[in-house]
């Protein structure tokens, strides 16, 4: 099962969910791998990880003979792997602009990795380019990270009309897991309001957990730490917790053992 978290609007979160909604699977049993697929990097920043230019996500897509287990690194999260990013990414539309097949080639990579791990989380970057692309061709579900603010709404139409189009024309199964309002803060109306009226619009596919506004899940990544292990008891660890617990819930995770999952569409 691949998940791509996903919104061109920058500063929705989308890194912050990716790094601590798969440690907080990883901690329930549930073997991940996260790819960062954002040229700022900072999933693998956040995590500590001194990538080697020629084992990171870049190579993976630039290079055909390179196969992406190649690429994967263990974190200090025990049962969470990572594919890296570095710099070298910011050039990979141009890198990959005369191959054929250049929207698939993650996912065709992916094919013969994914199997490993029990989920795949991939952070994408802030834009719908050609990386976002490749993330939603290759991806299960998405999940739709945004911000509780009235502008952030209207971000959600372009990246709605591209996910229909991806899904008529490479990848048919794709579906939407969830939309995840982000920067809660309950003492706002403007927050309030937002979440009434993403309620209203999109029902069940918004989310029931709100990441709520807290300090710790900003200075987790200078520690190269995930939330649930940097500030435990924090409001941060307690809302990607209960993310990764609705998560399993609508992927139809069965427990104790975590045997196999089910995916339950969402639809579009």
């Amino acid at each position: 099962m691949i998940i791509a978290i996903v919104n061109q609007k920058g500063g929705c979160g989308k890194t912050t969910t990716a790094v601590n909604l798969s440690a907080c699977l990883a901690s329930r049993q549930v073997s991940t791998l996260l790819i960062d697929l954002d040229p700022q990097s900072n999933a693998t920043l956040g995590l500590g990880i001194e990538a080697d230019p020629e084992r990171t996500v870049h190579r993976v897509l630039t290079d055909d003979e390179f196969e992406a287990a190649g690429a994967v690194y263990p974190t200090g999260v025990f049962n969470l792997d990572i594919i890296p990013a570095t710099i070298l990414l910011s050039g990979a539309d141009l890198d990959l602009a005369g191959k054929v097949g250049r929207e698939s080639i993650l996912k065709n990579k992916l094919d013969f990795l994914a199997g490993r791990y029990d989920l795949v989380i991939i952070d994408c970057a802030p834009s719908l380019s050609l990386l976002t692309v490749n993330a939603l061709a290759a991806a299960d579900e998405i999940l739709v990270p945004i911000q509780a603010h009235y502008y952030a709404l209207e971000g959600l139409k372009m990246l709605f009309q591209t996910i229909k189009i991806v899904k008529s024309r490479l990848n048919y199964r794709l579906a939407v897991l969830g939309i995840l309002p982000t920067f809660f803060d309950g003492r706002t109306s403007i927050c309030r309001d937002v979440i009434v009226g993403l309620r209203d619009y999109f029902g069940s596919r918004v989310f029931r957990t709100s990441i709520r506004v807290n300090s710790k899940l900003a200075e987790a990544p200078s520690a190269n730490e995930p939330i649930h292990i940097y500030a435990p008891d924090s409001r941060g660890a307690e809302d990607y917790g209960s993310l990764a617990e609705e998560i399993l819930e609508k992927l139809g995770k069965a427990r104790p053992g975590y045997p196999e999952i089910a995916g339950i569409r969402t639809g579009y």
